[in-house]
């Protein structure tokens, strides 16, 4: 089975720019969006619902902003749409779909940046970042779990083409990398650096300006975090800078459908 994961930037703006086409193309059986900043009803049918595939959409309250959704070749057998925190909640930034044990989060994390890039909104990112953790470690207790999205954090120097320059920087400060350390250390999987563990150059989004994306001036932001349950049916992780249609590439794995998980 393949699950993909992909910050579409508005999902309206990449359906013009060839997102059925590649939902056709990326052979998945699972896919999770990030940053969809539309509801439901302002999404064209063929997108909103594409035949074949069952969609799940959780909004932000707020109009084209955040947003996640999930589209699976076969039904959820139940959809979870919240964190149990209004002013989480309210972004719409958190989605687990379940299919009998197996269980798929998307998720955006939020960037701690701010309106004035001052880095006024990391509180709040490690609060959700805190959230999270706790629905995802009850939720590892029932079945495999799978959390993927924008994590907006690189993790590791190797994880961003300019490490130096960017220490004092949301997304790659001491407490925002510590908050993925304690992830890791609770288990919970980078699958694509445990396949890949020191290769450089792997990067999920560029900035728009500057040639950052033809010059590969990027960052790993986006990832599929297993837990060890669903660690052990994974049997590749790959990145997709190829595809184009937003600011970040889809990131997933392929692996095994865990017992009584059937195409």
């Amino acid at each position: 089975m393949r699950l993909v994961s992909w910050n579409v930037n508005g999902l309206r703006a990449c359906a013009k720019k060839g997102f059925l086409a590649f939902l056709d193309a990326a052979a998945a059986d699972i896919v999770a969006l990030q940053e969809v900043r539309a509801r439901p009803d302002q999404l064209e049918t063929g997108v909103r619902s594409p035949p074949g595939w069952h969609a799940y959409f959780f909004p932000a309250e707020r109009p084209g902003y955040s947003g996640v959704a999930i589209y699976a070749k076969f039904p959820a057998s139940k959809a979870e749409l919240t964190l149990g925190e209004a002013r989480f909640d309210a972004e719409g930034r958190f989605l687990v779909a379940h299919f009998g044990r197996l269980a798929v989060a998307s998720v955006y994390f939020p960037k701690g940046s701010g309106r004035n890039r001052d880095n006024s909104r990391v509180p709040y990112k490690l609060d959700f970042y805190r959230a999270v953790f706790e629905k995802i470690q009850a939720l590892r207790r029932r079945g495999p779990v799978f959390v993927v999205g924008d994590y907006n954090t690189a993790h590791r120097t190797i994880d961003l083409a300019r490490p130096q320059s960017n220490r004092r920087s949301s997304g790659f400060l001491p407490e925002e990398r510590a908050e993925l350390d304690r992830w890791l250390d609770a288990g919970w999987v980078d699958s694509f650096r445990q396949r890949h563990p020191a290769e450089p150059g792997h990067y999920t989004w560029w900035r728009q300006w500057g040639g950052a994306r033809a010059d590969n001036v990027g960052w790993r932001i986006d990832y599929v975090l297993a837990s060890p349950g669903a660690a052990r049916f994974v049997e590749e992780a790959f990145i997709w800078p190829a595809v184009t249609g937003s600011d970040h590439c889809p990131v997933g794995v392929d692996f095994e459908a865990p017992a009584g998980l059937k195409r």
